[in-house]
């Protein structure tokens, strides 16, 4: 019993980065040489579904108790918060329609993908976005549907505010503090999930991937490392006027590389909330910013939705000026903040983009079929940007908005502060 005790014990005060690195190894290696044991992609199946299934459930009580008990004031941070998404997601919009112009892509089309879900304009997306909000506060948990999730806690986290007495207050915050223990308990097991994703990933598709849609994959990956290691630390140093390296580095570490397997922005929540913890940020604000993150931040997804479209527009011979250019990356912005923050969301907007060049919509799916054959890297690549990126952002408003206050001892010590951010 005390080996078993002291075997948890060290396992917990290892690095969780090292843990996760050890397992990825190991999947990878399975994956390889034992094909045949299936039964080790059944951690990765699992440790996706406790994250997703505890997602919805944190995301809605650290928001009520958020409110309800907390400032509540959504000032200059939260304001910093949204541009910086939605700028970021344009500027990566941009990139991508740049990067097809430099390196024009053409497609080899197959069959047609069927889907009866697929929405046909930005109208029909952002009408999607209302309907989700008022979606039952029930429906909305069950089903991961951030938007609705985000309104009702809102909703509810002010009205508590306004009416509960203090018993209920500290009863909320601490529910909140038993979902955020789960949340800890879940992500101790990621490196055994990684191993299984890993296994999973490997033992199915090998490199192979790469044979047929390599260009289309490197023009894809090329644009989202653009964007994760150079626009989007060039923002964050505009407003911090500080090195954004150690932060970017640190984020596409200890979220990149869990959201890169999961495939999932919304199942990375729970791992985002747990690294703005560690960076000190105000729970009030992240545990706000980072589910609207996971549903408007999608420098990835705008990429995706470009890049592919163009591929499209290359391989009919449409030619696309640069007003049209210009025209998608705006609308590429608002439809990827419709994008689905499980794997593959993206992927059915590109019809929506190509209609806007009378690309027909059997063309269109086919290019979806496509990119569901790329998407065991696409997606991940984009997911990992995504995610990242949602933290990147949250820490940089709070951070610069400290750095005007003359807090700069609050900052960590990786950003010229004295604050000592646990590895």
């Amino acid at each position: 019993m005390d080996f078993l005790k002291n075997a948890v014990k060290k396992y917990t005060e290892t690095s969780l980065i090292l843990r996760i690195v050890v397992g990825l190894v190991i999947g990878a290696i399975l994956g390889v040489t034992l094909k045949s044991w299936t039964w080790v992609g059944l951690f990765g199946t699992l440790f996706v579904g406790a994250l997703r299934a505890i997602a919805p459930i944190l995301v809605f009580v650290l928001i009520i108790s958020a409110l309800s008990t907390g400032q509540s004031k959504l000032d200059r941070k939260f304001g910093l918060v949204l541009f910086f998404y939605m700028f970021s997601t344009f500027l990566a919009a941009a990139a991508g329609v740049t990067a097809s112009f430099l390196f024009p892509v053409t497609l080899k089309l197959g069959e047609a993908a069927q889907s009866d879900t697929v929405p046909q304009n930005v109208g029909e997306v952002l009408q999607n976005l209302l309907v989700k909000m008022v979606e039952n506060p029930v429906s909305a948990i069950i089903n991961g549907n951030y938007i609705g999730i985000l309104f009702w806690a809102v909703v509810l986290g002010i009205a508590f505010k306004k009416i509960a007495a203090a018993e209920t207050r500290t009863m909320l915050k601490d529910a909140s503090e038993a979902v955020a223990m789960a949340v800890r308990g879940v992500i101790n097991f990621a490196p055994f999930g990684i191993c299984g994703l890993v296994f999973s990933t490997v033992s199915e598709y090998g490199l192979s991937v790469f044979k047929d849609y390599g260009r289309l994959l490197v023009v894809l990956v090329g644009c989202m490392m653009f964007v994760a290691l150079v626009i989007d630390p060039f923002i964050a140093f505009l407003f911090m006027r500080r090195n954004p390296y150690p932060l970017v580095f640190r984020c596409l570490r200890e979220s990149g590389i869990t959201a890169f397997f999961t495939r999932s922005s919304a199942a990375n929540i729970p791992v985002n909330m747990e690294l703005c913890e560690k960076l000190g940020l105000d729970r009030d604000m992240y545990s706000v910013s980072i589910p609207l993150g996971a549903t408007i931040n999608m420098d990835g997804a705008a990429i995706t939705i470009t890049v592919m479209a163009l591929a499209a527009a290359n391989t009919v011979g449409v030619h696309v000026d640069i007003p049209s250019a210009l025209f998608l990356s705006i609308v590429s912005t608002l439809a990827a903040c419709g994008a689905s923050g499980v794997a593959g969301g993206s992927l059915l907007l590109i019809p929506m983009a190509c209609s806007l060049f009378g690309i027909s919509n059997d063309v269109a799916m086919q290019v979806v079929g496509v990119g569901f054959i790329i998407g065991v890297i696409q997606d991940s690549v984009e997911t990992m940007l995504n995610s990242s990126g949602d933290v990147m952002f949250a820490a940089t408003a709070e951070y610069s908005t400290w750095i005007k206050e003359g807090r700069e001892d609050d900052l960590p010590t990786f950003l010229g502060g004295k604050r000592k951010v646990e590895v």
